[in-house]
Formats: structure tokens, C-alpha cells, sequence
């Protein structure tokens, strides 16, 4: 709930001045209460992102074509000084993962509102400029220093949020639409050292194990009102924590063990798809990084 009032006073500030209050106002209370209600189950949709890459109908597209799109994508996409070229990947994502590749619209939403959320908190250190008078479209004092918000810091901030945002976006709908052993797979086709590959997968692997088990310990504990009042819920807390990092050496441990039962010697192998890159599919990739690299020259 505080994250969803704060990333409403971001736009609030963002976007005071340039849009009329009959217009601001739900605009605002809008992104409020959909930030409210999507971030209440955002992190069990962070396990699925596996399922939702395998089931995906643009699996079946090469990853190397996916991969190399995707980072010509962000280098655009950083590069641009025009806003305009964040909010076009914005919506390519979810036209590509939604509308071509099945996943349901609300579980794309509910992925993309916890680093949305981190996004427009993070923006209050670009918005906001220090100075001894009052200035600025909007500001207030505290210990004699203005804090004040201009239009050059609003558009400043749009930039960056935007760039982030379509960067994201980009990672998105690679992630979304493929498994990370296939995009490991790519990366030691390009010759990527075996340990920094290996080690990307074990990490990517542990952050979901992690994050079930987790979720199972605080589902038991909530059932037996450990979070009824707030000394409770820090006891309830700690005991969690230290159970989860004790659970998880042992589930090194047991993994490890399952490893080297199945003739692990240093190297993590998987079975390549041979996947061809049709002449349509490459088009399609030309067009759209032509399109957004005209739009970030025209729309600046």
C-alpha cells in the first residue's frame, strides 16, 4: 500500500503542470489502486516465469535471433533522447508476449508491477532539486533548503524512467518467451566462459528455490498467526530467516549430491535446440529495430 501511494505521488509530480487536474486526478488514483491490488500477489507470479517461457507460442523462434534483437532493442532504447522510444518497446512487449505468444494480459501486468513500482520510487532522486529560495513549479521547505521540482528535472526524469522502463520491457519479452537454458545455450555458442554460464544458471536456479520455499514457510507461519501483532511478527521474522538460510545449505547440499549422482564433472549440460531462422522472422526483427531507430531520430 505505501509503495502504491508513492509511485502515485511520482506521477503526481511528473505530470504536474502539463496535464489539467480533471485529467490528473484519476489518472493518478487509477495507477494507485492498480498498483495496490496487482502488488498483493506479485511474487508468487515470479516462479512461473519458467512456465510461462516454456508454454509460450514464440518459443519455438531461435534464441540466438531472439537474443541479438533484444540487445540491439536496449542499446536503442538507452541511446534515444526521446521518451517516445521507451513507451513504443513498452507496448511491443506485451503486443509480442501477449498478443503472439498466449500469456494472459493480467499475469504480464502483475510481472511488470513490482520493478514498475521500484522504478517510479527511484525517480523522487532524479525529480527533486535542492536550492536556497523557492522555485520550481512545485516545492516545499525543510530545515531552511527548498526542495523544488522544474519542468527540466520532470523531463529529465521522464527520460530516464522511460529508458529504464523500455529496457525492461525488452528483457521481457526475451525472458518471457525463453527458457534460460537456451539462452545459456547461445551464450556458450559465442564462446562465454563455461563458470560464468554455469554460475548464471545455478544463481537464476536458487533465486526461485529461495523464493518457494520462502513462500511455503510464510503461508505455515501466517496459518498459525505468527504476523498477528508487530512483536510477534519480528520474532516470527527472525526464525524465518534463520530457517530458510539453514534449509537452504541443505538444499545445496541434497542438489549437489543429485548432481554428481547423474556424472557431474564441473560442467552443466542441455540439450540444444537446432532451431532455423525463417526469412519472415528476420524480417520482422529488421523492421522493428528500423522502426525504433527512426522513431529515436524523428521523435526527439
Amino acid at each position: 500500500m505505501i509503495t502504491a501511494l508513492l509511485s502515485t505521488a511520482f506521477i503526481w509530480l511528473i505530470l504536474y503542470g502539463r496535464l489539467a487536474l480533471p485529467f490528473l486526478i484519476p489518472l493518478c488514483a487509477g495507477t494507485g489502486v492498480a498498483l495496490a491490488v496487482l502488488n498483493r500477489h506479485r511474487h508468487t507470479r515470479l516462479i512461473m516465469i519458467d512456465v510461462f517461457a516454456q508454454s509460450s507460442s514464440l518459443n519455438d523462434i531461435n534464441p540466438a535471433l531472439k537474443l541479438l534483437a533484444v540487445f540491439l532493442l536496449i542499446i536503442i532504447c538507452i541511446a534515444s533522447r526521446s521518451p517516445f522510444v521507451g513507451l513504443f518497446l513498452c507496448l511491443l512487449s506485451p503486443a509480442f508476449v501477449v498478443g503472439v505468444g498466449k500469456m494472459r494480459l493480467r499475469e504480464y501486468i502483475q510481472l511488470l508491477a513490482l520493478p514498475l513500482s521500484f522504478l517510479l520510487l527511484s525517480g523522487f532522486a532524479l525529480l527533486f532539486q535542492t536550492a536556497p529560495i523557492d522555485t520550481g513549479i512545485f516545492s516545499f521547505r525543510i530545515f531552511g533548503i527548498w526542495f523544488y521540482v522544474s519542468e527540466a528535472t520532470q523531463i529529465r526524469t521522464a527520460l530516464v524512467i522511460m529508458r529504464a522502463l523500455g529496457a525492461l520491457s525488452c528483457l521481457y519479452m526475451l525472458s518471457l518467451t525463453t527458457p534460460m537454458t537456451e539462452i545459456i545455450g547461445v551464450l556458450r555458442r559465442i564462446r562465454c566462459p563455461e563458470v560464468l554460464s554455469d554460475l548464471m544458471y545455478l544463481i537464476y536456479r536458487y533465486i526461485f528455490i529461495l523464493l518457494s520455499m520462502h513462500y511455503i514457510m510464510k503461508d505455515a507461519a501466517k496459518s498459525r498467526l505468527g504476523y498477528i501483532n508487530y512483536r510477534t511478527s519480528l520474532k516470527t521474522t527472525a526464525m524465518l530467516y534463520s530457517e530458510l538460510m539453514s534449509r537452504s545449505f541443505r538444499q545445496a547440499s541434497t542438489n549437489f549430491d543429485a548432481m554428481e549422482s547423474r556424472c557431474y564433472d564441473g560442467g552443466i549440460r542441455f540439450l540444444d535446440r537446432k532451431e532455423k531462422v525463417t526469412v519472415s522472422q528476420a524480417a520482422c526483427v529488421l523492421v522493428i529495430i528500423a522502426a525504433t531507430v527512426c522513431m529515436s531520430f524523428l521523435l526527439r
